[in-house]
C-alpha cells in the first residue's frame, strides 16, 4: 500500500503550488519521480493513474499543478507561461530532494504533452535529474502552429493577440479564450473531437474551467523545447510517442528523437495523443516504469557517462 498526501510547495512570488505526494511502502530513502500535467489541464487530467503506478513500483511521486491551475495559487487564473512553469518545476525538484523520504541522488522527471516539452528543457539544464520521460511532448510551438491555424486565419489571430497586449497596457486584465470548443464562433485553443472529449471530462467541482488566457497562445507559438533535446545527454531520456498524434505531431517528435544523443530510447504506442491517457495508458505506464526502474531504482544506478569520458 502507498499513502497519498496533499502538500503545498512555496514558489516565486509567494505562490503556493498544490501537489499530491505519494509515499511507497518500506523504509527510505526512496528514488523519486516528479510529474506535472499538460497544457490547460490539472492533475485530474489523466496523470493520476501514472502516479499511482509509479508509487506502486516503489517510487516517491510528487504530482503538482502549475501555478494558476487547480488548487495552486497565482493570478490571472489559467495563464500558461512555459518558462514560469519551468522555473516553478525547479522549485518542486528542490522540495523533493529535501524530503526525508527521498534519495536526492535518484530523482526522475515525467512530463506529458506541454509538460513533456518542459521535461526536455529541464532534462537539459538540471543535472539533479537522473532520468527523464517525455510523453507525447511539445517539440515546436511554431511548427505546431503552422498546422493548427490555417494560413488565412493567422492575421486575425495575430490581431487578437496584439489587441490583448494593447488592452493590458491600458491596465485591463488579459483576455481569455476557451481551451476546447467545437463552436466556431468561440475562440478556442483546441477544436478536435478527441481534445474536446478529454479536456471536458468530469472534474471535481471547482478545480477547473474551460478557459485559458489568450496570451498563453502567443507563448505557446513561441515555445521551442525541441531545440534543447541534444543537451539532455548524459541524462537518460525516454520519448513515448503516439503513432497518430495530431496534437503534438508524431513526425516532429520522431525528428527530435533523431537529434537527441545517447542514452535515449523511443517507445511508439498505438493511437492518438489522448489515447496514451486512456486505452493505451498501460503501454505508456509500463514503458516509463521500466525506464525509471533501470535508471533510478537500484541504489547503484548512476548517470550515463559517455564512452570518451571513461577513457
Amino acid at each position: 500500500m502507498t499513502s497519498k498526501i496533499d502538500v503545498t510547495v512555496p514558489a516565486e512570488g509567494g505562490i503556493q503550488l498544490a501537489a499530491w505526494l505519494y509515499l511507497p511502502d518500506g523504509e527510505g530513502p526512496h528514488p523519486a519521480i516528479t510529474m506535472a500535467h499538460g497544457y490547460g489541464g490539472t492533475r485530474y487530467h489523466g496523470v493520476e493513474i501514472f502516479a499511482e503506478s509509479f508509487a506502486a513500483a516503489g517510487f516517491v511521486v510528487l504530482v503538482h499543478e502549475h501555478r494558476s491551475f487547480g488548487a495552486s495559487g497565482g493570478e490571472p487564473r489559467q495563464d500558461i507561461n512555459p518558462w514560469q512553469q519551468i522555473d516553478d518545476w525547479r522549485r518542486i525538484i528542490t522540495y523533493l530532494e529535501s524530503h526525508p523520504s527521498v534519495d536526492p541522488h535518484r530523482i526522475g522527471l515525467w512530463g506529458t504533452s506541454y509538460a513533456g516539452g518542459h521535461a526536455i528543457v529541464l532534462g537539459a539544464v538540471d543535472r539533479r535529474l537522473k532520468a527523464v520521460v517525455a510523453q507525447v511532448p511539445t517539440i515546436s510551438g511554431y511548427a505546431q502552429g503552422l498546422r493548427r491555424v490555417p494560413a488565412d486565419a493567422v492575421p486575425a489571430l495575430e490581431e487578437m493577440l496584439n489587441e490583448d497586449e494593447r488592452q493590458q497596457l491600458r491596465g485591463e486584465p488579459p483576455a481569455y479564450q476557451a481551451l476546447a470548443s467545437a463552436d466556431p464562433s468561440i475562440p478556442a485553443a483546441y477544436r478536435s473531437p478527441d481534445a474536446i472529449a478529454f479536456n471536458m471530462q468530469p472534474m471535481p467541482k471547482g478545480v477547473w474551467e474551460n478557459k485559458v488566457t489568450l496570451r498563453s497562445t502567443r507563448w505557446a507559438r513561441m515555445y521551442e523545447p525541441g531545440a534543447w533535446i541534444s543537451r539532455v545527454t548524459p541524462t537518460p531520456l525516454l520519448l513515448v510517442v503516439a503513432w497518430e498524434d495530431k496534437t503534438t505531431p508524431t513526425d516532429l517528435a520522431l525528428a527530435a528523437y533523431e537529434r537527441a544523443l545517447e542514452p535515449k530510447k523511443l517507445v511508439m504506442v498505438p493511437g492518438g495523443h489522448y489515447d496514451l491517457y486512456l486505452s493505451e495508458a498501460p503501454a505508456s505506464i509500463n514503458a516509463a516504469t521500466d525506464w525509471f526502474r533501470t535508471h533510478l531504482l537500484s541504489p547503484s544506478a548512476k548517470t550515463y557517462t559517455p564512452k570518451h569520458e571513461k577513457e
